[in-house]
């Protein structure tokens, strides 16, 4: 399987089974978090690598 470098709504709804709502807001905070600490970031993807960090996923 291809290694992903960012996780959409879909993606993030799938690995934490969470509803449509809640994944849009996962992005739309974790993006904040990013660009308080000077990093770029891009709408409505989250960085993969930092989700996984977050959320405690290997």
């Amino acid at each position: 399987m291809k290694k992903k470098y960012f996780y959409n709504k879909d993606d993030i709804m799938k690995i934490l089974e969470a509803p449509e709502k809640r994944a849009k807001k996962i992005i739309k905070d974790l993006n904040k978090e990013l660009e308080e600490k000077g990093f770029l970031y891009y709408d409505k993807v989250v960085n993969a690598k930092y989700f996984n960090e977050r959320y405690n996923i290997e």
